[in-house]
């Protein structure tokens, strides 16, 4: 999971390894095959009118910025643990929550910076207004998070628990 204070993003070992593996794809064998996709491209002439030049240039762009990201992710990165199972919300946590004390209007969601986004479970970043309304707070408390519209909204936490992957 992460969690970012100062500039500073903290990583289990696995997050760590798994955005490191993405890195080194992406800066070697990706890398490699994308310029051997423009170069293609590049023989076949004109490259005014050539789609495949240009839809390859544009995805090499996608591509170095995922990189520069992930170096700066993890050159500033701090690896520890996961955090403790003590119903505290905080990043690495799956949170559920109940809209205005209704139990029956509920959310469950991964406390996580987008780099950690899973598809078992929606991601919300701990800087998000939600994030920062529930971060800290204690299984049954109440929290407040402002929403898009300028109003608040109040939620209760109903469970807080490591994520498991």
């Amino acid at each position: 999971m992460t969690q970012t204070s100062d500039n500073v993003t903290w990583l289990t070992q696995e997050a760590y390894d798994q955005l490191k593996a993405e890195l080194e794809h992406l800066s070697g064998p990706a890398r490699t095959e994308i310029a051997k996709k423009i170069e293609a491209a590049r023989e076949e002439g004109d490259l005014r009118e050539n789609g495949g030049y240009h839809a390859a240039k544009e995805e090499q762009g996608k591509q170095e910025l995922r990189v520069r990201q992930l170096q700066q992710l993890l050159e500033n990165a701090k690896v520890g643990e996961a955090p403790p199972d003590d119903g505290v919300v905080e990043p690495g946590m799956v949170v559920t929550i109940a809209f205005d004390g209704d139990e029956s209007d509920t959310l469950t969601f991964l406390m996580a910076s987008r780099e950690y986004a899973t598809g078992d479970v929606e991601t919300y970043s701990p800087q998000s207004p939600l994030g920062m309304g529930v971060n800290g707070k204690k299984v049954g408390e109440e929290a407040s998070y402002e929403l898009p519209n300028g109003k608040t909204a109040m939620v209760t936490i109903l469970d807080a628990k490591p994520y498991a992957a």
